[in-house]
C-alpha cells in the first residue's frame, strides 16, 4: 500500500500545467521583445509608465491602467502581466495611489490615482514615447486597487480622465474599509464593458464588493461575474492569484505584499488563460471587435482554462451574465 502510495503522488508530481498558449488572447504572439520603464512614483499619486522597445516598437498604443491592491506599489508584483500586455503593443499606466500602508486614507485613492493617470497622459505627449491611444482608458484593477477602479469607472468625468470603456475587477475589494466605495455602481455607462472575477478562496475580501459591483451596475448590459474555483491538481483560489512576479520590475520596496508575493506567486494556467486572456480579449474586442467571445458571454472560450499535460481539464471558471 506505501508503495502504490508513492507511486501514485510521484505520478501526480509530474503532471505540468497548460503552457501559455502561442497566439491570441492570453497568448505569445509578442509584436516586441522589450519592454521600457519609466518612473514618475516619488509621490504618493506618481506613477510608473511601460511602453514597447525594441526595433519592432509600434508607432502607436493602447494605453491600459494596471491599478495595485492594497500596498502593492511595486510593480514587480503584476511584472509578468506587465510585459505581457506591453510586448503586445501595449502602453501600461501604473499609477501609485499610496505613500504607504497608512497613507493616505481610502478616500483619497481614486483622487490619486486618477492625477496619476492624468499626468501620465500628459507625459506621453512627449514626441519621444509611443504615441498613446487614448480615446477610451482599458482598466484592469486588483483587490483595493478594483475599488479604486469600479470608481474610476463611474466618476471619469468629474476624475478627468478619458472614459473607462473596458474594466477588469480582478478579486476586488476593500475588507473592512470603506473609503472609495460607492453604495451602487448603477451610473456607470451602458456601453462599458465590465468583467468582475472573483475566486471562491479568497478570505480577505471574499466576494462582497464584487457582487455589488455586478447587482448595481444595472445599466450596463456588457458585464459579466466570475467565480474562480480551485483545481485540486495545482491551481489555488486565493486573494492574490493575478500576482505575477517579475524581479525585473522591482523597484526596490518592501512591506508584508511585496514580500507576501515574492514567497505565494506564480505563473500559471489561470493568468495565461484567465486574467490575461480575459483582458486581452476585452482590448480587441474594443478595438477591432475581434475575441469578444474569450471575454464575455458566458462562452466556452471564455470559462475554459486549459488542459493538464494528462488530458484533464482545468476546473473551468463559472461566469455569471445578467438576467
Amino acid at each position: 500500500m506505501f508503495s502504490l502510495a508513492g507511486l501514485s503522488l510521484a505520478q501526480a508530481q509530474t503532471v505540468q500545467g497548460p503552457a501559455q498558449p502561442l497566439a491570441g488572447p492570453g497568448g505569445a504572439d509578442y509584436v516586441c521583445d522589450s519592454v521600457q520603464m519609466y518612473d514618475f512614483a516619488e509621490k504618493p499619486y506618481g506613477y510608473w509608465l511601460f511602453e514597447p522597445g525594441g526595433d519592432q516598437r509600434p508607432d502607436s498604443a493602447q494605453v491600459v491602467v494596471l491599478i495595485h491592491g492594497y500596498g502593492a506599489y511595486n510593480p514587480m508584483i503584476y511584472g509578468d502581466w506587465i510585459e505581457h500586455l506591453v510586448r503586445r503593443g501595449n502602453i501600461v499606466i501604473f499609477p501609485r495611489f499610496q505613500r504607504n500602508l497608512f497613507f493616505p486614507r481610502p478616500g483619497k485613492f481614486g483622487d490619486h490615482a486618477a492625477r496619476a493617470i492624468r499626468d501620465a497622459l500628459l507625459e506621453l505627449e512627449q514626441p519621444q514615447y509611443v504615441r498613446p491611444v487614448a480615446d477610451y482608458l482599458v482598466v484592469a484593477g486588483h483587490s483595493y486597487g478594483g475599488v479604486v477602479s469600479a470608481d474610476l469607472g463611474v466618476n471619469f468625468v468629474d476624475y478627468g480622465i478619458p472614459q473607462p470603456r473596458a474594466i477588469l475587477l480582478c478579486a476586488p475589494g476593500s475588507g473592512p474599509l470603506k473609503g472609495g466605495r460607492l453604495k451602487t455602481y448603477k451610473a456607470m455607462p451602458k456601453n462599458t464593458k465590465l468583467v468582475i472575477m472573483a475566486s471562491e478562496g479568497d478570505r480577505v475580501v471574499g466576494d462582497e464588493f464584487a457582487r455589488l459591483v455586478f447587482e448595481t451596475a444595472v445599466h450596463t448590459p456588457e458585464r459579466n461575474l466570475i467565480y474562480q474555483y480551485r483545481d485540486s491538481i495545482g491551481i489555488g483560489a486565493g486573494h492574490s492569484q493575478c500576482y505575477a512576479v517579475n524581479l525585473e520590475f522591482d523597484n526596490g520596496r518592501r512591506n508584508p505584499t511585496a514580500n507576501r508575493a515574492l514567497r505565494r506567486a506564480s505563473c500559471n494556467a489561470l493568468d495565461y488563460y484567465g486574467y490575461w486572456k480575459i483582458l486581452d480579449a476585452l482590448i480587441s474586442c474594443l478595438d477591432s471587435g475581434d475575441y469578444c467571445r474569450y471575454a464575455l458571454g458566458n462562452t466556452l472560450e471564455q470559462r475554459m482554462l486549459g488542459y493538464w499535460s494528462d488530458g484533464r481539464p482545468v476546473r473551468a471558471l463559472e461566469v455569471i451574465t445578467p438576467n
